[in-house]
């Protein structure tokens, strides 16, 4: 639709606005607007060969390709429900399960966040290159998952973001 209106100002100044719509519909293919994100889910020791069954561990591998220098970026991918973060550094923890973890790629990471329903890193500041995240975790639950979508914004310029959306992931007993 169309939008035609009048902006005035209560100063002799040039007034601006800035007009953002949001729509709530599924997204179909990656979309980026000065981030490429790149996802890859490696099992590790699985109990059956190219299936996904409760109790496999996972190692997640975010690549996230900026366009531009930034501060403050926020990297957001979400769990399974019922799924389980390892090297969350409570007792009972497998510091084994988590070797083999890299982080490539240079950028100044202020802050891990092992949240019940994401993984989040938050960057300080991520220039204009490639980097790697990787974390580890364990399938706690069986069922067929739809999961939202893969994030990464700069936190103070919104219009700098990119998203991946996240095939179906099913668990079996």
């Amino acid at each position: 639709s169309t939008w035609t209106g009048q902006l005035t100002g209560a100063t002799s100044g040039n007034p601006w606005v800035t007009v953002q719509a949001r729509a709530a519909i599924p997204l179909k293919t990656a979309f980026g607007s000065g981030y490429k994100i790149t996802k890859t889910l490696t099992p590790i020791e699985p109990r059956q060969p190219g299936r996904w069954s409760r109790g496999d561990l996972v190692r997640v591998r975010l690549t996230i390709e900026a366009q531009s220098d930034m501060t403050w970026v926020v990297v957001s991918d979400p769990i399974p429900a019922g799924a389980s973060h390892i090297g969350t550094g409570l007792g009972g923890d497998s510091a084994i399960a988590r070797q083999g973890e890299k982080r490539e790629g240079w950028a100044w990471l202020a802050f891990e966040e092992r949240a019940f329903e994401a993984y989040r890193a938050y960057l300080e500041y991520l220039p204009k290159v490639t980097i790697t995240l990787e974390y580890t975790g364990r399938l706690n639950q069986s069922g067929r998952f739809q999961l939202p979508t893969t994030r990464v914004e700069a936190l103070y310029s919104p219009e700098m973001f990119g998203e991946l959306p996240n095939a179906s992931l099913e668990v079996l007993p």
